[in-house]
């Protein structure tokens, strides 16, 4: 059945690196996808680092890719926002990279709380340089009625020898914790607008589409919600036992890419 898929939305964190480290096989396998006219795409809910930043670091690693060949839950951020209100203005809890394809993408941003001059919205990102005033001014613009979004909801980001890093769910969960208020939306995986960006805005195919992820929740969740493959590897955050006793299913289950290459090699 690997073989009839056409295009691989792959999940950059604990499934094609790992910090500064490529998952072996990773490369041989986008190599494979290229001699067999397969398509792929780059797809992170990690919005801590520009699209930019993100194609250098895989340059880096030899991998050449093309802009339209990466898709990050900023992008679906910006693309969600553009059709509910192009030019709003926005409190970003974010980093300055984020802060960044913001503004290039014509919105406002304010970045300190203003008595009685409400923003339009408060957008949550993936914040390595998060304080307490960027807290404090988001839950202060929430608790006056300014809705807010988030880009994706992982609690964690994986690095390398198994460590966690707080990831953007932490800081929706502080968030929540202090007003009782829940995001109006989280747009990256597994949010089925990933997949209605991607189908619009890059002229994607639906069918015949799967996603490779090492998160049950976000990437295989994924798949379930927007009814594609769904294939899980366990080089990052999730495990076998997970898989196992979770209420997410993956519809394969590879311990990284260098297996779902070695299973395509032998279909050769």
């Amino acid at each position: 059945m690997l073989r009839e898929i056409d295009l691989f939305l792959l999940d950059m964190d604990g499934t094609i690196y790992l910090g500064e480290s490529l998952i072996e096989g990773a490369r041989e396998f986008l190599g494979l996808l290229e001699r067999r006219g397969k398509g792929y795409c780059f797809l992170t809910n990690n919005s801590s680092k520009s699209a930019g930043s993100y194609l250098d670091k895989l340059r880096r690693f030899g991998i050449k890719a093309r802009r339209k060949d990466l898709a990050t839950s900023t992008d679906v951020l910006i693309y969600y926002l553009q059709k509910r209100a192009p030019g709003a203005s926005l409190y970003p809890v974010g980093t300055g990279e984020f802060e960044r394809e913001l503004a290039e993408s014509g919105f406002t941003l304010v970045r300190e709380y203003r008595d009685h001059r409400p923003v339009d919205y408060v957008v949550v990102g993936f914040d390595t340089t998060l304080n307490y005033r960027k807290l404090f001014d988001a839950t202060r613009y929430i608790r006056e009625g300014v809705p807010y979004f988030a880009t994706h909801p992982d609690q964690n980001c994986p690095l390398e020898g198994g460590v966690y890093m707080p990831d953007c769910g932490a800081i929706i969960a502080f968030i929540e914790a202090s007003t009782q208020i829940p995001p109006a939306e989280i747009v990256g995986k597994p949010n089925p607008l990933v997949i209605e960006y991607l189908v619009e805005s890059r002229g994607l195919e639906k069918s015949k589409m799967a996603i490779v992820g090492d998160r049950l929740y976000t990437d295989i969740e994924l798949g379930r919600k927007g009814q594609i493959t769904s294939i899980l590897v366990l080089s990052g955050e999730s495990t076998r036992e997970d898989a196992a006793t979770g209420m997410i299913k993956p519809d394969y289950i590879f311990d990284s890419v260098n297996d779902i290459y070695r299973a395509l090699k032998l279909s050769e």
